[in-house]
């Protein structure tokens, strides 16, 4: 991964890692009472890192992810994304001859690995008995990670069928002005300069038309009680945090993007020919809902959810490198229904007037198609031609890509 305009690999982003609100390593010990059962509820309040969870010595009860009550799901650990959120249940140990270390690991993978930096461990006390020595427990090398597409939920919600498809592709944007942007859809995301909610309830029956919410606002009109399948595509070797405004949705399935369709890396010592292959998995039984879900490397997704009344983004939470810079949708959902039963509060329309927004009108603040006033839209220069294994540069030899997790 390189940064926009130079040779330079990014550092990471996060000088320190915050666990309630203390540096991690000075948080207060937790205190375990033998055979009792505690609940941990871990959330990452992070826009960009990631985090790995373990209490070694002891298996983590899944019970919700995202406020998505489910089966227990018994794991060593947890990985999370950013914006990710799990509770689990861990019982305690019946001995308090021992004190344990539970570990926070703070990482990125697509950033070089600086000793001490990244990845980052922070460690707490798992206390039994104030002053017990601390037993070390050795991790061992196959950690079994809290897996989303195998969970369940509590509810046993029926899976949804299909009324419309949508794919979402993540793709680069190299602009001919040599601005590096990326896309969902097919152009990156640009604020309008009327908040969709605004145009939605002011065109009438051109509310139902995509195009008077402007080209970059990437805006998907969805009919009232609709069940839409998104297939959110990783073309790229470096892993996305997908999140949803709105509500949750079920994971259906997991997968491999097609080899045609993976973007060529931008260093030419790297070969496509490399990409590790993974396995198509989905869900059985019920499938489990979030509103938040990683997307590996040159892997799939595929979610369905029904969407209340309203405008709902859709966004890559990896901040600001991905969704400021077009890796964002816009759900418009049955403005029709918008129209007739949603009231405004007026001190929204008071808040807009006083920064200078208008809250009528197209995504430009006109009528009907009109955009005269938005930015010119991005021109993508022309795309390289894939790399394989006998398209690497010449005299490098082709280096692996990044290992898609599992």
């Amino acid at each position: 991964l390189l940064a926009p305009d130079t040779n330079t690999p990014l550092s990471p982003t996060f000088p320190f890692g915050l666990i309630n609100g203390f540096n991690g390593n000075d948080t207060k010990a937790v205190k375990f009472e033998r055979g009792k059962k505690y609940r941990f509820r871990v959330l990452s309040m992070s826009t960009t890192e990631y985090w790995k969870f373990t209490i070694p010595g002891h298996k983590l009860e899944v019970v919700e992810a995202d406020g998505v009550m489910c089966e227990p799901q018994l794991v060593d650990g947890l990985d999370l994304a950013p914006a990710q959120r799990y509770s689990v249940v861990v019982t305690a140990r019946d001995s308090d001859e021992f004190n344990f270390v539970y570990n926070c690991t703070l990482y990125a993978d697509f950033v070089p690995r600086i000793k001490g930096l990244n990845p980052r461990v922070y460690t707490g006390l798992i206390e039994y008995k104030q002053g017990a020595p601390i037993k070390h427990v050795e991790v061992e090398d196959q950690i079994e990670w809290a897996d989303d597409v195998s969970m369940h939920a509590l509810d046993n919600e029926a899976v949804f069928g299909v009324d419309r498809q949508i794919e979402l592709a993540m793709r680069g944007f190299l602009t001919t002005d040599k601005r590096r942007l990326r896309r969902l859809g097919t152009l990156p995301y640009a604020e309008p300069h009327v908040p969709s909610i605004f145009t939605a309830m002011s065109m009438g029956a051109l509310a139902m038309d995509s195009r008077v919410y402007g080209p970059q606002t990437q805006a998907y009109v969805i009919g009232f009680n609709q069940s839409v399948e998104l297939v959110i595509k990783n073309t790229q070797g470096q892993t996305h945090s997908q999140h949803q405004h709105g509500g949750t949705f079920q994971i259906i399935e997991r997968g491999p993007v097609d080899h045609s369709e993976l973007e060529p890396p931008p260093d030419p010592r790297f070969s496509l020919d490399d990409v590790p292959k993974i396995p198509v998995r989905t869900f059985t039984g019920v499938p489990m809902r979030r509103d938040t879900i990683d997307v590996p490397p040159f892997s799939y997704v595929k979610v369905r959810l029904r969407m209340e009344s309203g405008i709902w983004l859709h966004h890559c939470h990896l901040s600001p490198a991905h969704d400021v810079a077009g890796l964002s949708v816009t759900f418009v959902v049955a403005p029709d229904v918008m129209q007739k039963t949603l009231n405004i509060p007026r001190v929204f329309y008071e808040q807009c007037e006083m920064q200078g927004i208008k809250t009528e009108g197209n995504a430009a603040g006109n009528w009907g198609f009109d955009m005269t006033g938005l930015p010119p839209v991005p021109v993508e220069m022309p795309a390289p031609k894939a790399q394989g294994a006998q398209g690497a540069a010449q005299g490098a030899p082709a280096k692996a890509l990044p290992k898609v997790p599992k």
